[in-house]
């Protein structure tokens, strides 16, 4: 548990500073120039890149782009679980969501616990992020910034070495070992300062703008909203199967999850969501699955649903039904569901 009434006197106390730390890394511009102006410093720099459900898939892979950019940097990486418990964080965020299902305060809290956790793990004596005083505007306002710092019990061992001279001074740059005269004062949206750096500086790999985050997204979000909506109970597979395919609600209890694609014909399959599958018999046409148990009438629908996305001059009448509770059939329908249907129910 974490004590919410820890000052910044006591945290200073505890913690014996030295040349080493931790940097939050998302593989963006901002935090791709904070650990290389701390590790210029001559600062050993260990860098954590957080993953949860709400990730890309494959970003924790030795050819993601954030693994690349560790290697331009020169520091190690370290991918971290948020954890189960993100998920009822998502769900139910203290703070509230942003513009979308971004829990940004929470989450925020949340990451700094456990950098905090890893930091002491390995010896390291304070943390490093990209914020950038007034960027966002959920969670990088001055005073929320030093809130959640508070709030996560990291007071006066966050360094953020893009707004530094905005900030109060950090255990380590009061003890000299990071010069705050090497730190900068950038402040708001404007990114002009950190492109020009970046260029001066030779970083190259970075990502776009909250390009990591799922639950900045826009349709990522609606569905995850519609999943909450219907129900508690959730798995892993619910949860990767948002970043595939269409969603189509069918009624309360049960979605319809449709394959775009080949390639996605195989991540739906792979993915493990538990309810009937859908084939087209004998004629090209998308995977899907149902997430409920569907009638007979919803399964002839779920049919006409599938021949509505297979190119009209090849389209079969047969759709094989694989159910893992009354096993293999198959149904047919000469019918087409219709674009009001499909528009008035995709999630």
């Amino acid at each position: 548990m974490y004590s919410q009434q820890m000052s910044s006197e006591v945290s200073q106390r505890e913690v014996v500073p030295n040349r080493k730390a931790v940097a939050l890394f998302s593989g963006g511009l901002d935090s791709a120039l904070a650990v290389r102006l701390v590790k210029d410093q001559g600062i050993e720099v260990t860098a954590i890149h957080f993953t949860s459900f709400f990730s890309p898939t494959g970003v924790d892979r030795e050819d993601s782009a954030v693994s690349a950019l560790a290697r331009e940097l020169g520091v190690p990486l370290v991918f971290l679980s948020r954890g189960e418990t993100f998920v009822e964080i998502v769900r139910n965020p203290r703070y509230g969501h942003g513009k979308n299902m971004n829990p940004c305060v929470d989450c925020r809290i949340h990451t700094f616990r456990k950098a905090k956790a890893y930091m002491e793990q390995i010896g390291a004596s304070f943390m490093v992020t990209g914020e950038v005083v007034g960027q966002r505007p959920m969670s990088q306002r001055k005073h929320t910034i030093r809130f959640i710092e508070k709030q996560a019990e990291c007071d006066g061992i966050v360094l953020r070495p893009l707004s530094a001279k905005l900030m109060p001074q950090t255990l380590v740059e009061t003890e000299g070992i990071v010069d705050r005269n090497r730190l900068l004062d950038i402040s708001g949206r404007g990114r002009k300062v950190q492109l020009r750096l970046a260029k001066e500086l030779g970083i190259t790999g970075y990502s776009s703008p909250a390009g990591g985050c799922l639950l900045t997204e826009v349709t990522y979000s609606r569905r995850l909203k519609d999943l909450f909506e219907d129900g508690s109970d959730l798995s892993p597979a619910d949860l990767e199967a948002l970043k595939v395919g269409r969603h189509i609600r069918v009624r309360p209890g049960l979605k319809l999850v449709v394959a775009r694609n080949e390639r996605e014909n195989y991540l739906l399959e792979s993915v493990g969501l538990a309810g009937p599958k859908f084939l087209p018999v004998e004629f090209p046409g998308p995977t899907a699955i149902a997430v409920g148990n569907p009638s007979a009438e919803e399964k002839l629908l779920i049919a006409s649903v599938i021949r509505r996305y297979s190119k009209e001059s090849a389209r079969g009448e047969w759709i094989e039904v694989d159910d893992p509770a009354t096993g293999t059939d198959r149904v047919r329908t000469q019918d087409v569901a219709g674009e009001d249907w499909i528009a008035a129910h995709m999630v």
